[in-house]
């Protein structure tokens, strides 16, 4: 799991360190801040580091593996044309990146500049690998992309960050033969929520099998529905429930406020079964959802909320533990003048 991550000259960013929580942690900001970078910035880290570890006789990590995975991953993930687009303005400007897990054995430190382009500097290099792979979730769903991506993105140049290819990846993986109570439960949750269960056939394909209805394909199905059926395929799978880290990018995009709601329950669920989720939005509406679900039915779930804001020296971050403490968010200003300007009509 994450705990902190320090940034300096990094895409929009100036100097910035966050802190994490262990269960949610919400980054909020308007288009073009850099919401999605951080999220992709400690993914790229984490899946790094997990892909080498499981190679076979991967042995301990050097700062030479370290220097060409890292900028590898980050090359794969933010598909800049070198690794220096990466840095904050043109010039000589230097990029440095500290990333900090739960297990400081794992944490790695790291630069580059904007000449920067197959190789990062390591200051700091990891003890050891990480022993789990991150899952990123777009914020397009993937259940329906699934059919034949995998392979395709093997033989071809395709346009997709490598994002994509890691999620389909473990959307494919074999389901668990004996999962646990606990994710035995939370598959129910899901399943009592989409009416139905997710299920792969032969070919390749998804499918959401309801027992009272049918089998229907992916592209037939409610986007809402195949979000959360991400969720319980990548459960079922077990890279999530229990240890996981989950990025997600807008898991709001495209959905109306009921199924807004089971996105946020799951979300919390799957953070109180304890994995890490960050998660990246500018929907009022979920950040309200995550503050009164987190103080009533998952009061024990650590939250932490990060507020994006351009400034002079590029994007700062307000963060604290409750929305409250967050100031000023920016990013709700048009939701909330909107409301005033709702009201205003109507008593006129």
């Amino acid at each position: 799991m994450l705990r902190s991550l320090r940034m300096t000259n990094f895409t929009a960013f100036g100097d910035v360190r966050l802190r994490f929580a262990k269960g949610l942690n919400v980054v909020v900001g308007e288009n073009g801040l850099g919401k999605t970078h951080l999220l992709k910035l400690p993914y790229s880290v984490a899946a790094a580091s997990a892909e080498a570890g499981l190679q076979p006789h991967a042995g301990k990590p050097t700062k030479s593996a370290l220097r060409t995975r890292l900028a590898e991953k980050m090359r794969n993930v933010f598909r800049p044309e070198s690794l220096g687009q990466l840095t904050r303005r043109p010039g000589r400007r230097r990029c440095a990146v500290d990333l900090e897990f739960i297990d400081s054995a794992m944490s790695v430190g790291f630069g580059f500049t904007s000449r920067s382009t197959s190789e990062v500097s390591v200051v700091r290099g990891a003890e050891s690998w990480c022993d789990r792979m991150p899952i990123f979730l777009p914020a397009r769903e993937l259940l329906t992309v699934y059919p034949g991506f995998v392979s395709l993105y093997g033989m071809r140049n395709l346009e997709f960050d490598e994002t994509w290819h890691d999620t389909c990846l473990a959307l494919g993986a074999p389901t668990l033969r004996r999962p646990s109570a606990e994710i035995s439960h939370f598959l129910d949750m899901l399943k009592d929520r989409m009416g139905g269960r997710v299920v792969l056939d032969a070919n390749g394909r998804f499918y959401l099998d309801q027992p009272d209805a049918g089998r229907f394909e992916m592209p037939l199905v409610a986007e809402g529905w195949r979000k959360l059926g991400m969720l319980a395929r990548l459960i079922s799978t077990g890279h999530l429930s229990g240890k996981g880290c989950l990025f997600w990018d807008e898991p709001d995009a495209g959905l109306n406020p009921k199924l807004v709601r089971d996105v946020a329950r799951a979300i919390l669920s799957l953070c109180e079964s304890g994995d890490q989720v960050v998660v990246a939005t500018h929907s009022l509406f979920l950040l309200r959802e995550f503050d009164i679900l987190g103080s009533s039915d998952f009061q024990g779930v650590e939250r932490r909320y990060f507020a994006l804001r351009r400034c002079a020296d590029g994007v700062e971050v307000s963060q604290g533990d409750t929305v409250d403490g967050v100031d000023p968010l920016l990013t709700l200003d048009e939701e909330l003048a909107q409301s005033d300007r709702f009201l205003k009509s109507r008593t006129r």
